[in-house]
C-alpha cells in the first residue's frame, strides 16, 4: 500500500509526498542533499592574476574616493569663502548706511540720560 503512493525518482530516492509543516512556513523547501556537499572548498591561495587585479581595483578605488574628497572640499571652501565675502561686504554697507552726528560739544554727554547714553558709540 506505502508503494502505490511513493513513486520513484530518477536518482533511486523515493519521492514522498509532503504535507504542511508543523511551523506553518509552507514556502520552505526542504534541503535534498546534504550540507557536506553543498559546501564548496576555496582554495587558500590565489593566482598572481587575480592578486594584481585586486590591487589594481584597489588602487582605482582609492584614487576615485579621493577625487570625490577634494571635489568635495573645494566646494565647501568656496562655500565658506563667499559667506566671508557677504559678511564682509554686509558689514561695509551697514556702516556706509549708518546716519551720524557728531558730538562737538563734550558737556552734553553729561547732561544725557542713562538711554542716550547708551546709543554712543565712539568712532
Amino acid at each position: 500500500m506505502a508503494k502505490a503512493t511513493e513513486t520513484a525518482n530518477s536518482g533511486g530516492v523515493l519521492n514522498i509526498p509532503r504535507g504542511r509543516p508543523k511551523s506553518g512556513r509552507v514556502w520552505k523547501t526542504p534541503r535534498t542533499g546534504r550540507y557536506s556537499e553543498i559546501m564548496k572548498v576555496k582554495p587558500l591561495r590565489s593566482s598572481w592574476k587575480r592578486k594584481e587585479e585586486e590591487r589594481k581595483e584597489k588602487k582605482a578605488m582609492k584614487l576615485y574616493e579621493k577625487e570625490l574628497q577634494d571635489a568635495r572640499q573645494e566646494t565647501l571652501e568656496k562655500k565658506r569663502k563667499r559667506a566671508e565675502e557677504k559678511k564682509k561686504r554686509k558689514l561695509e554697507n551697514e556702516k556706509k548706511s549708518e546716519v551720524v552726528q557728531t558730538i562737538k560739544d563734550t558737556r552734553k554727554i553729561k547732561k544725557m540720560k542713562r538711554k542716550q547714553l547708551r546709543m554712543i558709540q565712539k568712532r
